[in-house]
């Protein structure tokens, strides 16, 4: 079961929050012209297929491939990024009024049995139309559901959720949401938190199949929890070259415990992924480094010493920079108070956006569900 702090534990006279949660899964389940990176036309239409490593080549996509385009420079790339912890928690406005269908009874069967990772069918469907509008380049999701945990959930707790209407062999929640048109791999050992890229921009390096379970490279920490939290991704580009794309779930709490596993996975990130290669997660020549950090490094700087180890690293005068807004001053994308979802690179630059928090930019989902916001970065190497 996935445990969750609540915003608004103090340290000290400070409030900080660093509550998102734990391992959603309950267990290892089996363009042209312009170069416009989103492309166009893109189709969403089921899915695709289940292997888990062997088997054809991901489906074909369609849309611009993201990358050159008529007057650019050889080496430009350009494409349209998401991290989304998709997951869900309790202690929000459910019951709130006629529109809040997403009860505190099925709260608790999520916190129970789906380990809150986003499997609410209505919630499914919009995050689906949302990804099926926007048809971004690359994604990682943080706190997905894994439906092989479908087997060890009692059928009278499958009504509204994505088990209902899952059957073995079917696609994941990250395939059914993200279309026909991508491919899938997941961090080692966490199939709640994975990465998906459209295969008309890309393809995984050693990922053959629709889905790779476990295609993500990485490495357990030691005393934090089973699996890897960092996934590292080498994605062939459709129009030459590769992308590396590091898919981060950084530990939930405020112990010095917590803060030191968090420490422990952002060195996987910049120093070494512990995986026997000697090498860190953002080994790539282009590098882009997302996911939620379970810390702001701006606001929680100055008494968490994981915000701390981030700005080791990203900053002015870093060999990586922020993509995403940071600073006191930037709009809150977590329960209206942090920013704990990030993008982050060495060489592209852009500007990013947050459904239901950024101007024109609607919730996903309106009712109290989602206690994160997606981040869409819209990226280019200068």
């Amino acid at each position: 079961m996935r445990t969750r702090l609540a915003i608004g534990l103090l340290w000290g006279a400070a409030a900080l929050a660093l509550g998102c949660g734990e391992d959603g899964s309950g267990g290892a389940g089996p363009t042209g012209g312009s170069g416009g990176a989103a492309g166009a036309g893109g189709t969403t239409d089921g899915g695709g297929g289940t292997s888990t490593g062997g088997g054809s080549s991901g489906v074909g996509g369609s849309g611009g491939a993201g990358a050159t385009g008529g007057g650019g420079a050889a080496n430009q790339l350009e494409a349209v990024v998401v991290t989304f912890n998709s997951g869900t928690t309790g202690g929000m406005a459910h019951d709130a009024g006629p529109g809040d269908v997403y009860t505190s009874t099925h709260v608790d069967i999520s916190d129970q049995h789906y380990g809150n990772g986003l499997s609410w069918l209505p919630a499914v469907e919009a995050t689906r139309a949302f990804f099926q509008a926007l048809q971004p380049d690359v994604v990682v999701f943080q706190e997905i559901f894994h439906p092989e945990d479908c087997l060890n959930i009692p059928v009278q707790h499958h009504a509204g959720f994505y088990c209902a209407s899952w059957t073995q062999g079917g696609p994941t929640v990250a395939q059914y949401v993200l279309g026909s048109g991508y491919q899938v791999a997941c961090n080692l050992g966490k199939p709640d938190k994975c990465a998906g890229v459209r295969t008309a921009f890309g393809s995984f390096q050693g990922c053959s199949g629709d889905l790779c379970l476990d295609g993500l490279d990485g490495a357990q920490v030691q005393d934090c929890g089973g699996g890897s939290r960092i996934g590292r991704g080498l994605i062939n580009l459709t129009a030459g070259g590769t992308m590396t794309v590091v898919n981060v779930h950084g530990t939930s709490g405020i112990m010095p415990a917590d803060q030191q596993c968090r420490i422990k996975q952002i060195e996987q990130v910049f120093l070494d992924l512990d995986d026997g290669q000697g090498q860190p997660a953002a080994n790539g020549l282009r590098n882009v480094v997302m996911g939620d950090l379970n810390t702001d490094p701006a606001r929680n700087a100055l008494l968490d010493m994981s915000a701390q180890r981030w700005n080791d690293f990203v900053g002015d005068g870093k060999a990586f920079h922020w993509v995403s807004d940071i600073g006191t001053n930037a709009a809150p994308t977590y329960m209206g108070l942090f920013n704990i979802d990030h993008v982050a690179s060495d060489v592209f630059e852009g500007s990013c956006w947050s459904a239901g928090v950024t101007s024109g930019h609607p919730n996903i989902y309106p009712p109290a569900y989602f206690d994160h916001k997606p981040l869409v970065c819209e990226v280019v190497i200068p």
